[in-house]
């Protein structure tokens, strides 16, 4: 405070400064409770597909599969179709563009990788091996060759047989072999509950694959999308149908020469679509069966060849493996490991072996018998 002669000698220009910044502070704070007011009061903006331009309009799709022919905002600038963008509820005016969006969705859905398996890996399968070199190594490692004798090779291979013989071996070692990007989607992955959104994620994959050729697509469980098509009218159904169709499309709208390659994998080759196998398509097939004799030795070197292991009659032991695939041989080995350790001892015997092979025998059984209950 400081003196004043005309109020008594007392200023209260202090407090006066004060009062204002408090109401400079008050109607700062009142805006902004007024604008963030504002942003609840808007209306959700919508996102949808642009499908195609015609002069300064869009046709759109929105998530439900509607379709509608709507203005485009001027701030919208080089649009295109296939671009993801937002539009307002009320009458659809395209208001903005989403950048990198389909991106972020197929990555939730997919495994990428670079896989570490080598055909050392994989034993009893040497047939499969070569015909998988034919029809996926050699196209993208040499595709001049092709072109100098003057064929086409296949866009890609049906992987088919028993659960657990190796087909995601297969592809994983040939992706290692070509040094290529391996894209794993499981195909019931593929089957979404919004119309749509199967093929569209279809769509994503295949051109994830192109930006990261050279590329493999694996699609494990192909049957989910890929089985004989029934005439039934529920919306599940056509939906899959759907996601189906766009496969094919996928597969049909590639040069065979590209450096992408299409595996797909099934234990069930008797209710696959013809649609999917003709010439053109996945029209190689490659089947994959429980190993021979010969080759569930050669499953058991590899699993056991870094183990400590005493000496043992490996004819004998994969005699009573008779009928098991690759992957209870390797259940086998590593039950043989939990043996040893059980026993407290650092070296697997024989007997460790033998035990193994009597308790996947009999879960083997169990689930079987389970089975039958369930479908009997």
């Amino acid at each position: 405070m400081a003196s004043d002669p005309s109020s008594g000698g007392i200023s209260y220009g202090y407090t006066h400064n004060g009062l204002e910044e408090e109401n400079k502070f008050l109607r700062e704070s009142i805006n902004n409770l007024e604008k963030e007011l504002e942003k609840y009061r808007k209306a959700p903006l919508i996102a949808c597909e642009i499908k195609d331009l015609f002069d300064e309009k869009a046709l759109i799709r929105l998530p439900n599969g509607n379709e509608f022919l709507v203005e485009i905002g001027a701030e919208c600038k080089s649009l295109k179709p296939g671009d993801s963008v937002l539009a307002e509820q009320k009458n659809l005016t395209v208001v903005n563009k989403i950048t990198n969006r389909s991106k972020f969705d197929v990555e939730k859905f997919v495994i990428i990788e670079k896989p570490n398996v080598s055909w050392g890996n994989i034993g009893g399968l040497k047939e499969q091996e070569r015909e998988l070199k034919e029809v996926i190594e050699l196209p993208l490692t040499k595709p001049q060759l092709f072109k100098k004798i003057g064929i086409t090779p296949p866009k890609g291979v049906l992987l088919y047989g028993p659960p657990g013989t190796g087909k995601t071996l297969l592809a994983k070692a040939v992706a290692k072999s070509t040094k290529s990007t391996f894209i794993e989607v499981v195909g019931s992955e593929l089957v979404q509950k919004f119309i749509g959104e199967g093929a569209k994620l279809v769509k994503d994959i295949f051109q994830l694959a192109r930006e990261k050729a050279p590329s493999i697509i694996f699609i494990d469980e192909i049957d989910a999308i890929a089985a004989t098509r029934l005439d039934l009218g529920t919306s599940g159904e056509r939906e899959v149908q759907r996601t189906f169709m766009q496969l094919l499309a996928e597969i049909d709208g590639f040069e065979a020469l590209t450096n992408v390659k299409i595996i797909g994998c099934t234990n069930r080759n008797d209710i696959i679509d013809p649609a999917i196998m003709r010439p053109g398509r996945l029209d190689r097939l490659i089947y994959v069966p429980v190993p021979s004799p010969e080759g569930r030795k050669e499953i058991f070197k590899i699993h056991t060849n870094s183990m400590n292991i005493e000496p043992i009659e490996i004819d004998t032991l994969t005699h009573l493996m008779d009928g098991m695939s690759g992957a209870e041989i390797h259940s086998i080995v590593t039950e043989a490991g939990y043996n040893t350790i059980r026993a407290n001892r650092t070296k697997v015997t024989q007997d460790d072996v033998l035990t193994a092979i009597q308790k996947v025998k009999l879960k083997d059984r169990a689930e079987k018998f389970d089975n039958v209950k369930m479908f009997g």
